[in-house]
């Protein structure tokens, strides 16, 4: 009998740990007995797959917020690239994380492996020049924005537009009014969801930003809630200690982060896949984001022909949401582009509409079974 077939899969985010569960899953439907191991969270754990390193370990933005996981993630590189060379999985999958997943693409290449890059990296966005590295150390790379495969045309022959993956699991699964009375929210009051981000060193700079806007809105005497939507990734306890001592009333609310987002007149949120999650579901947004100021002014020397960070901004071709980065990213700007968007009904219904073109432009859904036939391709030794 044959051996079982064996895969590396790195998903060093939130993000990449859903969409590598669905991708599995897709994979688990046509080869049972597939064994996986790398770098994960809880639902690729779920769905079958050893980690050597847990995601919420590794994930991380910028120089000096690297820098506490720097540890982490040279511990895992080690274990991955020993489990690399001494036994050769038969492929490797790789999720977004490209700082990390460039250099262990290029450590499987040496050993033989083939390598399938999905969710690739942003090289539309900054540092144009990683399209050579990632046609050198890369087989295939399966793309979840329609523009990418052109910027790869020319140097990867394997790049494959396959849809967004949000497209199949963004879902809204109870009304307003339910979500609400389940939260124990005030259908009365105009709610505005906050989105402060997956990452740890992403909430320790953003989550005092938005609790100073909240302090804004609440001087205001108008009837505003607030409910905090926490991604999985983030321990509750210091962020709830967060908000004791800001003396607010903000709840927390873990694992019904599309449903109150459907619920709410607007989201504040953290740029990145939480801003595609509230395109989807329509619900008009004020984009922030704060990294050191190393990163900043390292990130404008290498971003170019880029004028916004916000991915529905990004899809849309314009500016279709407010973005507020760093400096601009203070309670008294949040609430001046909140502002904007609430005290004027056109506006909000024109965010609406814009939302939904940005929805139509990221494709069909079946991304992640699109992506695990490429795998199965590269498994079987289709060319």
């Amino acid at each position: 009998m044959s051996r079982p077939h064996r895969l590396c899969l790195v998903a060093g985010e939130a993000s990449g740990d859903l969409h590598g569960a669905d991708l599995l899953l897709a994979l688990r439907a046509q080869l049972p007995d597939l064994e996986v191991f790398g770098i994960g969270g809880q639902r690729l754990r779920e769905a079958g797959m050893e980690t050597v390193a847990d995601a919420a370990e590794v994930a991380t933005v910028g120089l000096l917020e690297g820098a506490g996981r720097l540890r982490a993630l040279v511990r895992a590189y080690r274990e991955l690239s020993r489990r690399i060379r001494q036994n050769p999985p038969d492929l490797c999958v790789l999720i977004d994380f490209p700082e990390f997943n460039l250099r262990l693409a290029r450590r499987a290449k040496r050993a033989g492996v083939p390598v399938l890059y999905y969710i690739g990296p942003q090289v539309w966005a900054w540092r144009r020049g990683r399209v050579r590295k990632v046609a050198r150390r890369v087989d295939r790379l399966a793309v979840v924005f329609p523009f990418e495969p052109a910027l790869y045309a020319v140097r990867l022959p394997g790049v494959e537009f396959v849809g967004h993956p949000l497209l199949d699991c963004v879902r809204v699964t109870r009304g307003r009014a339910d979500t609400l009375r389940l939260h124990g929210l005030d259908a009365a009051r105009r709610t505005i969801v906050l989105l402060p981000g997956s990452r740890r060193s992403e909430i320790d700079r953003l989550l005092p930003v938005f609790l100073d806007a909240v302090r804004l809105f609440a001087a205001s005497g108008e009837r505003y809630q607030f409910p905090l939507a926490l991604a999985h990734t983030v321990p509750r306890e210091p962020v709830e200690a967060r908000i004791r001592a800001a003396g607010l009333e903000v709840p927390v609310i873990e694992g019904d982060t599309y449903n109150l987002i459907a619920a709410a007149e607007l989201a504040l949120v953290s740029s990145g896949t939480a801003t595609l999650e509230c395109a989807l579901l329509e619900c008009p947004m004020v984009i922030t984001y704060r990294v050191s100021r190393l990163t900043g002014a390292l990130a404008r020397l290498l971003v170019r022909g880029v004028r916004n960070i916000g991915m529905p901004n990004i899809v849309a071709g314009r500016e279709v949401v407010p973005e507020l980065l760093q400096g601009r990213a203070s309670g008294a700007g949040i609430v001046a582009a909140a502002r904007a968007i609430l005290d004027d009904p056109a506006r909000h219904a024109e965010i609406i509409v814009a939302l939904r073109e940005v929805r139509r432009r990221l494709g069909r859904g079946g991304a992640a079974g699109r992506a695990a036939a490429i795998a199965l391709e590269i498994l079987r030794g289709v060319p």
